[in-house]
């Protein structure tokens, strides 16, 4: 599939920018230099979608909006929008809607926000379970001074595989190789050339894996066999980092665990909850297939009260909260303004979604 690009347009005479993000409002300095930089772009910053005109929604082609699909208009409210933002790394809440599939429109992610503070997240996590954190937590309460009697594991010459390797995967690897750990990648498409490897998302500069160098192992493909070599690489830490598709739904579950049986593998997932079966979860967990979790997503979630698997072996989760960050909308903003940089050059718009692959 071909991305959507546009004919450059030096000054974006024509464009309207209609701005209506939760939680986050760009200053009047902002709002100036985009102007000032762009004179023909006019710039509508909203709170709400009843803010925003049906002349405005006539006039907008461009969109900086929300996850879902409640932060989309009709589509034959927009007849001239061009590129939506989303807020969310992932497009598989506004995939079915009719803005999406009846329509040409570029849809870009939020993805490279969120890597720094997930990939703090996921170390955080997996290094509480090694040095026993809860546990020793769970003594404070009581007010006990007990020494564990098994020794830790360090993470040094532990092996992570990273099971996307987008931009929060990039920057997990980075965190993980400065403390000694060995990466392995899992991409659906092979990666084998120098420009297959490099990162053409959105990332914070300084940050993340550019040029596709700190894995000292890649694997790939869409089979369960090619899914099986990966898992049954020696993994200590497995990491869950791939976007929801119908191919990726249920992705890993009983036949999955049984391979990772063999390394005791703790499994992290900050992608998304469908894409690991739950009830085959918690039984690798009660089995000890696994020797742990950290979940920051679950499957049914919002996790309900008294489900099983909060009471599961060895499991952390929290709800949904890895990506939160004061920086998050800051990130967003930068993406925005390097894709009406990219607009008005003609080039290809940053973290577009392929509607092929569905991310």
């Amino acid at each position: 599939m071909v991305l959507v690009r546009y004919p450059p347009n030096k000054n974006l005479k024509g464009h309207k920018l209609v701005s209506i993000l939760p939680s986050f409002t760009p200053s009047d300095e902002e709002v100036a230099g985009l102007k000032q930089q762009y004179p023909g772009l006019e710039i509508l910053i909203a709170n709400s979608r009843a803010e925003v005109t049906k002349e405005d929604w006539q006039d907008a082609t461009i969109l900086a909006t929300g996850f879902n699909q409640d932060g989309l208009p009709h589509k034959d409210d927009v007849p001239n929008l061009q590129y939506v933002q989303l807020s969310s790394a992932g497009a598989n809440l506004i995939t079915s809607d009719p803005l999406y599939t009846d329509t040409d429109v570029a849809f870009c992610t939020a993805n490279g926000v969120h890597g720094p503070q997930i990939a703090e997240w996921i170390i955080a996590t997996f290094l509480a379970f090694q040095h026993e954190i809860p546990a020793y937590l769970e003594q404070q309460k009581q007010g006990q001074w007990i020494r564990r009697t098994q020794p830790v594991y360090d993470a040094v010459k532990q092996r992570v595989g990273i099971l996307g390797y987008g931009s929060i995967g990039r920057q997990t690897a980075r965190v993980a190789k400065a403390m000694g750990m060995d990466v392995y990648a899992y991409t659906l498409h092979e990666r084998k050339t120098p420009e297959s490897k490099r990162d053409t998302s959105y990332a914070p500069p300084g940050l993340g894996d550019p040029d596709g160098s700190l894995p000292s192992k890649w694997f790939y493909g869409d089979s369960t066999r090619e899914l099986h070599a990966f898992l049954g690489s020696g993994l200590d830490l497995l990491i869950v980092a791939m976007p929801l598709t119908p191919k990726t739904t249920g992705l890993i579950g009983k036949a999955e665990f049984e391979v990772l049986k063999a390394n005791k593998t703790f499994v992290t997932n900050i992608a998304r909850g469908p894409i690991i079966k739950t009830d085959d979860l918690i039984e690798a967990l009660d089995h000890g297939l696994i020797r742990g979790a950290a979940l920051d997503v679950t499957d049914p979630e919002p996790l309900p009260d008294g489900h099983p698997l909060w009471f599961a072996k060895n499991v952390i989760i929290t709800p949904h909260i890895s990506a939160a960050s004061t920086s998050y909308f800051d990130r967003l903003w930068e993406i925005v303004k390097l894709n009406l940089r990219n607009l008005s050059r003609g080039k290809d718009l940053l973290n577009q979604v392929n509607r092929t692959e569905g991310y």
